[in-house]
């Protein structure tokens, strides 16, 4: 790592471990948080989340083990609706999603992980600030105030990758792609809450939930994908590119 000097270490494959017995990934994780521990704070870190069904293990990875010692993470909707059956979070009596997830029950468990094991408290000593929420039809982009610049810019081009990557293109194809986005949301279901309406011509949608900023756009969704393997991990990263994290 001192030979290295990374400005961002990104991780994944925890889920590789749930399958292998309690004793190890308990062992495992444990190893992983002290070699994340040993990370420079100024070395900003990214989870990226898989499947995993196994509530026990994701509890441990929300609450004891990693959750709160990485700065930002990346999902995807089954990752994010488990999360909040493992934790009993908001809409968590949903057995799945139906359709296009519902943007409102989104948002109330994106802000409800980021003040269960996020820094939304500035006395917190977690340091996740950010989630990355993607789906076929859109992502959400949720930062806790004062931590991250330029999300508008990267919840953009992380669904601009999403479309040209699953079509095998370099840019988007207008042709060969579809929205499936909702053109009119709820920013909550569990609260008052705006009605949004998107924009063609700014197709980023802003709203404020307590101090987490929220950042929608709607993906082109490609009719008949070549490429899908790896997406959610193509998308993650596209959005670290363009992001900026504030010094503290």
């Amino acid at each position: 790592m001192e030979e290295f000097q990374p400005q961002l270490v990104v991780l994944s494959g925890l889920h590789m471990m749930e399958g292998q017995g309690r004793e190890l990934w308990e062992e495992r994780l444990k190893e992983a948080v002290v070699t994340i521990s040993d990370i420079p704070n100024e070395v900003p870190i990214h989870l990226e989340l898989a499947s995993m069904t196994d509530t026990d293990y994701m509890n441990s990875i929300m609450q004891e083990q990693v959750l709160p010692i990485v700065n930002s993470i990346g999902l995807n909707e089954q990752e994010l609706l488990f999360i909040s059956q493992a934790g009993l979070g908001p809409h968590s009596q949903l057995p799945s999603w139906s359709g296009v997830p519902d943007v409102g029950q989104v948002s109330d468990i994106l802000l409800w992980i980021l003040k269960q094991h996020g820094r939304t408290d500035l006395e917190s000593e977690a340091d996740l600030t950010r989630i990355h929420f993607h789906t076929l039809a859109y992502h959400i982009l949720a930062t806790v105030d004062g931590f991250w610049a330029n999300q508008v810019s990267a919840v953009s081009a992380g669904a601009r990758v999403a479309g040209s990557q699953a079509c095998g293109t370099q840019e988007i194809d207008v042709n060969r792609v579809v929205l499936k986005a909702p053109l009119e949301f709820h920013t909550s279901r569990d609260e008052p809450g705006q009605t949004m309406t998107l924009n063609p011509s700014e197709p980023v949608v802003v709203w404020h939930r307590e101090n987490v900023s929220f950042y929608f756009t709607p993906v082109l969704v490609c009719k008949n994908p070549l490429r899908t393997v790896g997406l959610g991990d193509a998308i993650s990263a596209e959005g670290l590119l363009y992001s900026e994290m504030a010094e503290q």
